[in-house]
């Protein structure tokens, strides 16, 4: 199921960004009084009441660009209001609707998108009555709050789930098919390797980043497997390459994650490892889908820096050392098949069907390795432990006390677990639970 996109607009400093901070509850995005402090898009994914969709923060908007770049920040901005499913316009109560929310007001009714208001930084009860003034710009429902603060998050919240289209199950493939998604930045040569897997010109290929537009399917066999290949990418018309192209290609590949059973990272050799290359793999982990990284172009690298390189991306990477890495030239059709055979390797790990008693053991063990550390005056203690039925890279660990898990520990275990099961390629999810009491065997007669 493809997440809903809603995009954050709004004009400089209205708090785009410190509602997406407050939603997420963490710092993600840097936050700061001077204007254009958030010039690229970020898009992260966020739940509520059960709905998922994926929320985009914009730079400010506005009305006369004054320099190369305002104009760049500004056509961010409309690029994300066009592909939004819901479009939330942020304003300012202490400054009152002024030419540029009425103008970003206009942008959002032409779309035609669902749409709220959110009249932000309504630190106090007494300007509440000011953010009535608002509904003159003739979107709604109208929310007023506090980022800041966090007045008025829980009323945003419901009524962003409010305006999200229904949820829509895209058509599952065949049980017995594998769906392999290929993604990464744009120019990575995705489509080329598409071609090479295929053996055909199934994906149209050009030097200019962002030629392919939407997702591509394509159906194959390999070692009597059934495979669907989703070849991703991110871009519009060529005139939005210039300050489109990563925006789109994050998008993209995000929705077509969501959707795969393995996911090939493909990153270009000449430039690996860049912080969109992070942005893309750390969502695959996210997801709970198997990881594969493809470094593309490895002709291009000299072969006396190549050792070099592969110490650099070690270290780059060093959160990724369990993912199974490939160096490949799809262009002359070099190890290109190799991709499909750890791929499978990768998807039938990640299928694992193990037993509580097998969980349990293993668990078991890990913790009289290394026991977990105190936390105050108390520890850790793992009662039992099993694997999610419908996530199989999830386990359910039940504990005497959630809060006693630590960061470090929870790696631990994970390592651990993927050591025991072969889980290379596969991200572990570790889920803890409050254990409920243990039963008093009765004493014998």
């Amino acid at each position: 199921m493809s997440r809903p996109v809603v995009a954050l607009v709004g004009r400089t400093n209205v708090g785009k960004s410190t509602l997406l901070n407050r939603l997420l509850g963490s710092r993600l995005v840097v936050v700061d009084d001077r204007p254009h402090v958030t010039r690229d898009r970020v898009v992260v994914p966020f739940s509520h009441e059960g709905r998922n969709m994926l929320l985009v923060d914009t730079g400010g908007w506005a009305i006369d660009a004054q320099t190369p770049l305002d104009a760049k920040v500004s056509g961010q901005a409309e690029l994300a209001m066009r592909q939004a499913d819901v479009i939330v316009l942020v304003v300012d109560v202490r400054d009152g609707v002024i030419a540029a929310d009425e103008e970003v007001a206009e942008l959002v009714r032409k779309s035609g998108k669902a749409a709220m208001l959110v009249v932000n930084k309504v630190d106090a009860p007494h300007l509440e009555p000011a953010a009535s003034d608002f509904h003159r710009l003739g979107i709604g429902p109208v929310v007023a709050l506090s980022a800041m603060h966090n007045r008025g998050i829980d009323e945003f919240r419901d009524a962003l789930v409010e305006l999200l289209p229904p949820p829509v199950d895209t058509v599952a493939p065949p049980s017995d098919a594998v769906r392999i998604a290929i993604v990464g930045r744009p120019n990575a040569g995705k489509s080329t390797l598409l071609n090479a897997l295929l053996g055909d010109e199934r994906a149209i290929v050009d030097a200019t980043p962002g030629t392919t537009r939407d997702s591509l399917d394509a159906e194959m066999q390999w070692q009597g497997k059934k495979l669907i290949l989703v070849d991703t990418a991110g871009i519009r018309r060529k005139s939005r390459v210039e300050y489109g192209i990563d925006y789109f290609s994050i998008l993209r590949s995000m929705q077509s994650i969501e959707r795969a059973d393995v996911v090939l990272l493909v990153i270009e050799a000449t430039e690996p490892a860049t912080s969109q290359d992070i942005t893309i793999a750390r969502y695959v982990l996210d997801s709970g889908r198997g990881l594969c990284i493809v470094v593309n172009k490895w002709d291009l690298v000299p072969p006396e820096l190549r050792e070099r390189h592969k110490n650099w991306m070690k270290q780059r990477l060093e959160f990724l050392s369990w993912v199974p890495v490939l160096r490949i030239s799809a262009l002359h059709n070099r190890h290109v098949k190799q991709t499909l055979h750890r791929a499978l390797e990768v998807w039938e790990a990640r299928r694992q069907q193990l037993s509580r008693s097998v969980v349990d053991e293993a668990v078991k063990e890990a913790v009289d390795k290394q026991p977990p550390p105190r936390v105050g005056t108390r520890r850790l203690d793992i009662v039992w432990a099993h694997q999610d039925e419908e996530k199989p890279w999830q386990f359910v660990l039940h504990v005497n006390d959630p809060q006693l898990i630590v960061p470090t520990y929870q790696r631990y275990l994970e390592h651990q677990l993927r050591e025991r099961f072969d889980f290379r390629g596969v991200p572990v999810h570790l889920v803890f639970v409050r254990a409920g009491r243990r039963k008093k065997r009765r004493k014998e007669p």
